[in-house]
């Protein structure tokens, strides 16, 4: 299987315009575009019946202790732990790209509800529902992609890792507002085949 991007390379930094959040000389960050990035797949196993999409963010900080505090910074050393930016389910293998903001082309306080996406596929809720709880401005159910929005003083870049797996059943057996470890649960003993693709994102401008 192979997966790639015309809107990023493998192992280089994901344009601002697919960010939730980016650099602000003001206030550190300010609120993007929130594209989602253009995905190709090909070489698909031939028994595969679906494809499954995850975008983990797997640098996020264990502690918020220090998170976006002035004076303050992200140690590199601390333990990080993984936040889901994206899962999409029933992808039919045919299927060979979504492309640039196809899926999510802006901001919408609350989330988005019915994102766009390949026919036949769904969206489930990504970490930003768990993020924003309590946000009287923010707070909801929040399908579909959501771009990078790292803390600005953390010491390292974050690394966004778009997972797709070919799976052998054509509908993931999945419902409602299902997050991406639901998914992942889900598939254990049915993943044919899977690939990664890598980018990076930092909003600390003496990181990258």
């Amino acid at each position: 299987m192979k997966l790639s991007s015309n809107t990023f390379q493998h192992e280089g930094y994901i344009p601002e315009r697919c960010a939730f959040g980016i650099k602000d000389t003001e206030n550190h960050m300010a609120l993007g575009e929130n594209k989602n990035p253009q995905l190709s797949w090909s070489e698909i196993p031939d028994n595969a019946k679906s494809l499954v999409l995850i975008c983990v963010d797997t640098d996020v900080p264990s502690s918020l202790d220090n998170f976006n505090k002035e004076g303050k910074t992200i140690s590199k050393d601390l333990p990080r732990v993984n936040f889901y930016h994206w899962v999409m389910v029933d992808i039919k293998p045919e299927n060979g790209s979504v492309n640039e903001g196809e899926c999510s082309d802006g901001i919408t306080p609350g989330g988005k509800q019915n994102p766009a996406g390949p026919t036949g596929s769904r969206q489930g809720i990504n970490d930003y529902t768990k993020f924003m709880a309590g946000d009287p401005e923010m707070q909801g159910n929040y399908f579909g992609y959501e771009g990078p929005c790292p803390p600005w003083n953390d010491e390292i870049p974050h690394h966004y890792r778009f997972q797709l797996f070919a799976c052998d059943f054509e509908i993931c057996p999945v419902n409602g507002n299902f997050t991406s470890e639901e998914v992942i649960e889900a598939m254990q003993g049915h993943i044919i085949d899977q690939v990664e693709l890598t980018g990076l994102y930092s909003l600390n401008p003496d990181v990258g």
